[in-house]
């Protein structure tokens, strides 16, 4: 089973994308910014990433950064879903190592088709 970490401050959007994952058989791991998410991801095999951009202690784009030091998640999926909509916050997303920017909120549908290409899922039950 695949397991998803969701880091984000807000209490609303961790459960709101929790529900859509748990919905698809996707094992969710929740962090409130981008240090406890560092942690959690020692004691985790994670499988992919939804990352908030604005965040306290550390923001988005510094958790990418040092996330894709570490060789053993170099390659790790990463999407940044937040409420920035500028194109230098969707460049800077890609600069650190994102791989998909969408704003909040996801829509459902696009979130699993997003499972499918990133886990190699075939219906979405990763």
């Amino acid at each position: 089973m695949a397991k998803v970490m969701v880091i984000d401050d807000s209490k609303t959007v961790r459960s709101y994308h929790g529900s859509i994952l748990r919905e698809l058989g996707v094992e969710v791991v929740e962090a409130e910014n981008g240090m406890e998410a560092l942690e959690k991801s020692l004691d985790n095999e994670i499988s992919l990433y939804l990352v908030d951009v604005n965040m306290p202690i550390m923001d988005g784009y510094s958790f990418v950064s040092e996330l894709r030091r570490q060789p053993s998640r170099r390659f790790t999926p990463v999407i940044m879903i937040t409420t920035q909509e500028e194109k230098t916050d969707k460049a800077e997303a890609f600069r650190v190592g994102a791989n998909l920017f969408e704003t909040k909120p996801i829509r459902p549908e696009l979130l699993k088709g997003y499972l499918q290409l990133l886990l190699h899922t075939d219906k979405g039950n990763a």
